[in-house]
């Protein structure tokens, strides 16, 4: 007999003793107005961190953060068969590069670990043992076969799928008998005919009478692996988790908890569910969307900031919708009463907009533009390694001048390594019919501009050049403003279009200028 079930024909034991001694732990952690927040983000690890699983860990990290509680990441590793290589430590790096780093967690360890589901087994066998004495639990020994068929059936009855309660009432002599051939059965939990009704915090009043629409579910698998309804409220209790904020697709499954907490005389959380994350069409993000996992938008170069502004953007909680918003301005607006039931769509068109005012608020912070060089130098060199021709572009001066010059013009830091501002990094090949091709008067028009940058004590600015430059027009008799314009733009680019002359003359800098030109007359 297994040693779960060793005690379950002996009636001595009863649960009172055991929701006495889980009843005094529980009140030191009480839900009492001065008790700690704790909250948890407990994803499976069957996946990569994706956006709604990021929103559901922002919204309980800015609440933890609120009420200067504990953000714990506890991993839901219990189903064995779908777990993905890697995705357990995706998770938690994904967590970190957002910004929104757990206070305990399988990597930073706490005193409520360990923080994987995995190796809590004991926790889960100790409450299924006290749910088998006191009746609330039993032993299950239908084979996977006629769970299956059982399910077929009700698919073709066009009913919902429900176990019958074959093995709850078993007699004792009967179970005996059946765990002599098979010693790990699976337990089921005994579903009470009235679920508790309970206060959502975003929800309010809700009851779900599970037992009418549902067999008694199993909390613990044949591998001595709990299911999710049983080990959520084994964790949640002993980890003294105080609010659970959780998607709305667990509200249904609340009432079971409840019950499952009463079963062992324990105190619940407060429960807070999360309105859907949805596409902007109103349909569900799907893993199958390669472009909603975290690690797309980390390698396509968007700021973590710019990811959380835009989930809560579109969602509720804060008193009204701005973009812009930074983790700590989040904590600080964030109001949980302000939470609504309606799905947030999700519009990831206007993600780029929200990196760019990001992007700006970063070079506008000395600290962060340093930062910002610092990665532009990385990406220089990945994208043009040994096409450059002149290393002083890695220059930090250089790097620092071209992102304060593009600053409100660019979304990514990327985008200044697109071909579209490959000039910026590599010399253009540019030759003289180019230039004959954009005036008829290609020497005196460069004579002119050369002589410009020549002049002693000129201020190399936009403004400065952009005023010089249309003078300069004005004294070449029947030469047009615009093809002084499209030959200096081809010179230093070789590109039809891109920012103002002015302004790349102001990135290369005289000396390059001067050379680009010099090079392309005499090509």
């Amino acid at each position: 007999m297994a040693p779960l079930l060793k005690r379950l024909l002996r009636p001595e034991t009863t649960l009172a003793a055991f929701g006495r001694r889980e009843g005094r732990r529980e009140a030191s952690q009480g839900t009492d107005p001065g008790a700690a927040v704790r909250v948890r983000f407990a994803p499976s690890p069957t996946g990569f961190l994706h956006l709604g699983g990021l929103r559901t860990a922002l919204y309980n990290y800015i609440f933890a953060k609120k009420h200067q509680g504990s953000f714990v990441l506890r991993l839901e590793d219990t189903d064995q068969t779908r777990l993905v290589l890697g995705a357990a430590e995706n998770i938690e790096d994904m967590l970190e590069w957002a910004g929104i780093r757990p206070d305990e967690s399988p990597r930073r360890g706490g005193p409520a670990g360990p923080y994987q589901q995995s190796q809590r087994l004991a926790l889960y066998a100790q409450a299924t043992e006290a749910l088998l004495q006191s009746g609330a639990a039993y032993p299950c020994f239908c084979s996977p076969q006629r769970l299956e068929l059982l399910k077929k059936e009700a698919l073709r009855s066009h009913q919902t799928p429900r176990y019958d309660n074959r093995c709850r009432n078993l007699s004792r002599a009967q179970v005996a008998q059946k765990l002599a051939q098979d010693p790990k059965p699976a337990i089921r939990f005994r579903l009470e005919e009235e679920a508790p009704a309970f206060q959502d915090l975003v929800y309010g009043w809700s009851r779900h009478e599970v037992a009418s629409v549902e067999g008694d579910p199993v909390i613990l698998k044949s591998d001595g692996f709990p299911t999710y309804h049983l080990a959520c409220v084994v964790d949640d209790h002993h980890m003294g988790i105080s609010h659970v904020l959780r998607g709305s697709e667990w509200l249904v499954s609340t009432s079971k908890h409840l019950l499952l907490y009463k079963a062992l005389g324990w105190q619940p959380p407060h429960f807070a569910h999360l309105p859907l994350l949805l596409n902007r069409d109103g349909s569900k993000l799907s893993k199958r969307q390669g472009d909603i996992f975290l690690e797309h938008f980390v390698a396509a170069g968007f700021l973590p900031d710019a990811l959380l502004d835009i989930i809560t953007n579109c969602g509720s909680g804060f008193a009204e919708n701005q973009m812009g918003r930074t983790l700590p301005e989040l904590v600080t607006q964030f109001d949980l009463t302000r939470i609504t039931c309606h799905s947030a769509l999700l519009d990831l068109e206007k993600l780029p907009e929200f990196n760019r005012l990001h992007l700006c608020r970063m070079v506008n912070s000395e600290t962060q533009r340093r930062q910002l060089v610092g990665r532009l130098q990385a990406l220089v060199e990945e994208a043009f390694g040994s096409q450059l021709q002149d290393r002083h572009v890695l220059h930090p001066a250089y790097l620092e001048r071209i992102i304060l010059l593009r600053q409100g013009h660019i979304c990514r830091l990327q985008d200044l390594v697109s071909p579209a501002y490959s000039y910026l990094w590599t010399r253009p090949a540019v030759d003289r019919a180019q230039l004959d091709a954009t005036s008829e008067k290609v020497d005196v028009i460069a004579k002119h501009v050369l002589g410009l940058l020549e002049r002693s004590g000129m201020s190399l600015t936009q403004e400065v050049l952009n005023g010089e430059l249309k003078k300069l027009s004005e004294g070449l008799e029947g030469i047009k403003h615009s093809n002084v314009m499209r030959l200096l733009r081809v010179a230093l680019s070789g590109q039809p279009q891109g920012p103002p002359v002015a302004e790349m003359m102001v990135s290369l800098g005289p000396q390059e200028v001067r050379e680009r030109i010099q090079k392309a007359l005499s090509s």
